[in-house]
């Protein structure tokens, strides 16, 4: 996606080899990477502010499952959390 990104996922990896595990380097779609934003965005406007990185890190290991369970792409993992999201912008302000 971006160079800071990248890097990040070369650190993920790194940091798993000091634990004794081979992983590849994680790579983020952009498609996913813009839901994920918006997700972020939305949680924390309707929401509470603090909650945006933990709502971003469960859309990850949803779609992590998903993934594993139906085989999904990038697309298809951007739209299953576009789903999720515009059911939250539906909901009124807490």
């Amino acid at each position: 996606m971006n160079e800071f990104f990248e890097a990040l996922g070369r650190r993920w990896t790194k940091a798993a080899e000091r634990r004794g595990v081979k992983i590849e380097d994680p790579k983020l779609d952009p498609k996913v990477a813009e839901e994920l934003l918006e997700l972020a965005r939305v949680v924390s406007h309707t929401k509470e502010r603090r909650f945006a990185p933990l709502a971003t890190y469960t859309a990850g290991m949803a779609a992590e499952r998903l993934r594993e369970a139906k085989g999904e792409d990038g697309e298809g993992i951007a739209a299953f959390i576009r789903e999720v999201r515009e059911e939250l912008e539906r909901e009124p302000p807490a």
